[in-house]
Formats: structure tokens, C-alpha cells, sequence
């Protein structure tokens, strides 16, 4: 098989955000008189998203007398106004993406991160300014792990999803790459819960680091 583009997921496969997504959360955790969220959940609950972190800090009843979605509104409102304090690339990313800058690879990024949230956040990193493509949670009326974004990524690079290789550190990325036809790759390195084992998401690939990543890619697009 051979390859012409490559997509990633975006908090903990290119993003370690944890940091501004656990401080938002804390905010309001904390202003309920609760305790923090330690850094052992933050990294194994991050890539469930804002309801996931609130619920890992929040009792249920807690949850309903306040109304979920108005802590949610309280915790993305703090994000929004705090992106990029604590939020960094992983080791290798910018050496990744400089490498498939130089070589001429198209790439993005399918996130479930709302636009709201995502767009800025991109904005504000360099090493994203030749991103090919950004599909958040709300650009299409479905997400992962429908394959749909996936999908609009692969046509918006004028690319066949048969020849996009998609690499993600969630089952749902999995899911929804190989429904859309993609190549697959797990990524070890990011927000896993102890109860998750990657072995068991049906990758094509799967890498613990984002150098034996990189290394692959070079391998997987110099054999073209």
C-alpha cells in the first residue's frame, strides 16, 4: 500500500494538553469545595473530554443539582481564556511535522475538540502553520468515531482515505479510521486508562513513542 497523506488526532497524539484541560477543570472541581483532579487521572481521562474530566471529580447527584452543562459552560469558558499555559507538543512532534513539511506530505488534523477551542489553540502554535486541514467536533454533524470527518479531512487533501494513514491514542480513532478506510496506527504515548489496552483496538500499527513513529513514516512513505 502506499500512502499520500497523513491525519492525526489532536489532544494526546500531537498535544499534550492535560495541563489547561485539568487546571479548567479543577476550576470549577475546586469551586465546589471538592479536590483537585490528580495528574494520574488528568492523563488517562484528558482525551475523554470536559463531561469525562467533570465526571472523574464530581459526584452525580453533585452533577445534577448543578446541571452539567452549565459546569461544563464554567470549565470550557476557563479553557478558552487559559489554552496554552501548560500545553506543549510531545517529544519528536515538531521534528514529525517538519519532516512531512520538507517532504511535501499533506497532513491535519480530525479532533473532536470543538472549533471554538481547537482553531485558537492552532493559531497560536508555529508548528501547525502548515496544516493541511482541521476538522473539529463541530465542523460536520458527526464525530468520531464516525468515520465522517475523517472523511471530509481526506477530501479536503485531495487525497483517497484508502491512501491517508490516521494515527490517534483513543478506540474511537480506531473505530472511526478503519470505518473511513484509513490505515490505522495507535498511539501509545497518550491519555490510555489503565482499563484500556490499545492491543485490543484493531490498529494496523501501533507505536509507544512518536520517534518510532517518525521512523516508521519515513520507512512506510520511502518505500513509495
Amino acid at each position: 500500500m502506499t500512502f499520500d497523506a497523513v491525519l492525526f488526532d489532536l489532544d494526546g497524539t500531537l498535544l499534550d494538553t492535560a495541563g489547561d484541560m485539568g487546571a479548567a477543570a479543577n476550576h470549577v472541581i475546586e469551586s465546589l469545595g471538592l479536590p483537585a483532579l490528580t495528574e494520574a487521572v488528568l492523563q488517562c481521562t484528558t482525551s475523554d473530554g470536559s463531561y469525562a474530566l467533570l465526571r472523574a471529580g464530581i459526584h452525580p447527584a453533585l452533577i445534577e443539582h448543578h446541571g452539567l452543562e452549565q459546569l461544563r459552560g464554567q470549565m470550557l469558558r476557563f479553557y478558552g481564556d487559559n489554552l496554552c499555559h501548560h500545553t506543549r507538543p510531545y517529544d519528536g512532534v515538531p521534528a514529525l511535522l517538519d519532516w512531512l513539511n520538507m517532504s511535501r506530505i499533506p497532513w491535519g488534523v480530525v479532533t473532536n475538540k470543538p472549533a471554538a477551542l481547537t482553531d485558537p489553540l492552532l493559531a497560536g502554535l508555529a508548528l501547525f502553520r502548515h496544516c493541511g486541514v482541521t476538522v473539529s467536533a463541530d465542523t460536520l454533524p458527526y464525530k468520531k468515531p464516525h468515520p465522517a470527518p475523517l472523511l471530509f479531512a481526506a477530501e479536503q487533501l485531495l487525497v483517497a482515505p484508502q491512501r491517508c494513514i490516521y494515527i490517534g491514542d483513543h478506540k474511537r480513532d480506531i473505530e472511526a479510521g478503519r470505518a473511513a478506510g484509513m490505515t490505522t496506527v495507535a498511539a501509545a504515548w497518550g491519555y490510555i486508562s489503565a482499563d484500556e489496552d490499545p492491543n485490543y483496538w484493531q490498529a494496523d500499527h501501533q507505536h509507544g513513542t512518536v520517534f518510532t513513529l517518525t521512523d516508521w513514516l519515513k520507512d512506510t512513505f520511502d518505500a513509495k
